[in-house]
């Protein structure tokens, strides 16, 4: 087995061709050579393979077919890679021994698997070698095909071939400065994959995160970080379409991994564990009022813009907030073209891959005591700071929404290690639990988040209008504060039933 330790990147067409001599202080490059690449991806027609994390690919490169096969998963950096010779353009399953998909290569698979999709690329190859480390340069230019569907691919990849991690960084901030190269998570495979489901950037949901019960704490870590990492940076593109649904996967994936720091804050570093917190935070707040702005104004500006009651007052509130969501959105689409995006992508990969990342010497021992004694420890204390959840503040209720969501996405992280049929029902029990804990507290904060914009537009209002939007902002928020008042009950019923884990 080979393994494969690369960052790829999306670079402007534009910015391609000045990539073919880099200019990197500290490396020194070598000749380039150019090479015609035709890869044909195969699976079945319900994608078994990339639902366990494996993809076959049959190369040709115009002399030589190669037949490759990955496996995206596992607690390291660097993903399993084993190649073979053909005499055709025919896959070999009996090639597979000693690769993941061996225990899949029945005879029933082969007779399923068909070509999904095909990447042709011109690719230009340029050695680069720094003091320590030998990295490679790819520069693609081509196109991924699925039936009559297309999309370009324009991209670079930066292969450690020998070396240092570190070194493999550093080039990669250099060919960020110089030409604009935005880290990418997502592989060619994955890529033709969205074009052969017909989804052309579209939001992008969490994945299923699979530990393995000998994994360290550290290693499921890093599992879990890559997971969240790939889920907000896969959702740039819907959000600069102005999806709202972007907006918000990208929200998720910020607080999911933001969540795990928090789950694993015992075996991380401090100092650098707070840089990366805060870089995590400045995106959150960028897409914050976009996503605030748009729950009000679908679920509760609309609604009353078309109420009789209201007249002018509700057509005024519409068109202020519908503007107001507008230039959220644009800020949105903003901080993700920005460089301060880029450079955060990198600093955050590269500080989920460093060694000193973990800081505990034994990694925290086996992940599933970890998971078992946290889950533990989590539920004890929301029960006990949730247990007279009717007279806090909204500020303390906002801290136990965010309790009960960081032990919802916990489950979500750790659900592979229980197999237990017991075990199994207890999580699902408890993540219903922990939903209606949270949906309960989160329209509570939502109402105090409107009641603030609302007041706010109420006072920057023209003088001729600030009687109609009044009234208009008084009945929406009357209205809101009465569907959320029975929420505290069902908040403290749900917390007086959960049980320890």
């Amino acid at each position: 087995m080979a393994a494969e330790t690369e960052l790829k990147f999306r670079v402007p067409a534009r910015k391609l061709k000045s990539l073919e001599k880099p200019r990197i202080a500290g490396a020194k490059s070598g000749e380039p050579s150019t090479s015609d690449l035709v890869s044909t991806y195969f699976d079945t027609a319900k994608h078994k393979l990339k639902r366990h994390g494996l993809t076959l690919r049959v190369r040709y490169d115009g002399h030589d077919y190669v037949q490759t096969i990955k496996s995206e998963t596992g607690p390291q950096f660097e993903r399993g890679e084993w190649e073979s010779e053909l005499k055709d353009d025919a896959f070999d399953l009996e090639k597979a021994e000693g690769t993941p998909l061996e225990e899949l290569a029945s005879g029933r698979l082969r007779r399923k698997l068909k070509p999904v999709f095909e990447t042709s690329v011109q690719r230009i190859t340029v050695p680069l070698r720094t003091k320590r480390s030998e990295i490679e340069l790819a520069i693609d230019r081509g196109h991924t095909t699925a039936g009559h569907r297309s999309r370009p691919i324009r991209e670079v990849e930066l292969e450690l071939k020998s070396g240092r991690v570190l070194d493999l960084f550093r080039v990669a901030r250099a060919l960020e400065r110089r030409s604009g190269a935005e880290l990418d998570p997502c592989s060619k495979a994955e890529r033709g994959y969205e074009l052969a489901g017909h989804d052309q950037h579209s939001s992008v949901s969490a994945e299923s995160v699979m530990l393995d019960s000998e994994f360290t704490a550290g290693e499921a870590f890093r599992v879990i970080a890559r997971s969240t990492f790939r889920h907000f940076s896969s959702n740039a593109d819907a959000v600069r379409e102005g999806e709202h649904e972007g907006v918000h996967q990208m929200r998720v994936g910020l607080r999911r991994l933001r969540a795990a720091i928090s789950l694993f804050s015992k075996i991380l570093p401090k100092a650098s564990t707070e840089e990366v917190k805060a870089q995590l935070k400045w995106l959150t707040s960028a897409l914050a009022p976009a996503r605030e702005l748009d729950v009000f104004v679908k679920e509760d500006i609309e609604p009353a813009s078309h109420d009789a009651l209201l007249r002018r007052g509700g057509r005024a509130i519409r068109q202020e907030f519908s503007v107001r969501r507008d230039r959220a959105f644009a800020r949105a689409r903003q901080a993700v073209d920005s460089q301060h995006y880029r450079s955060m992508l990198i600093d955050t990969m590269q500080w989920i891959e460093a060694k000193q990342t973990i800081a505990a010497d034994d990694e925290g021992g086996p992940v599933g005591e970890f998971a078992a004694a946290l889950l533990h420890r989590r539920i004890r204390k929301l029960r006990k700071d949730g247990r007279h959840i009717n007279e806090l503040s909204a500020r303390q209720r906002h801290k136990v929404r965010i309790r009960a969501k960081k032990i919802r996405y916990a489950i979500d992280f750790f659900e592979s290690l229980f197999a237990g049929k017991h075990e199994r029902k207890q999580l699902k029990r408890l993540s219903k639990q922990l939903k209606r804990i949270q949906d309960a507290l989160g329209s509570l904060n939502d109402f105090v988040a409107h009641r603030k914009l609302a007041v706010d537009a109420t006072l920057k209002a023209p003088h001729r209008r600030e009687r109609d939007r009044a009234f208009a902002s008084g009945v929406v928020l009357g209205r809101e504060e009465q569907a959320v008042k029975p929420l505290i009950k069902i908040a403290a019923q749900e917390v007086r039933g959960l049980k320890p884990f």
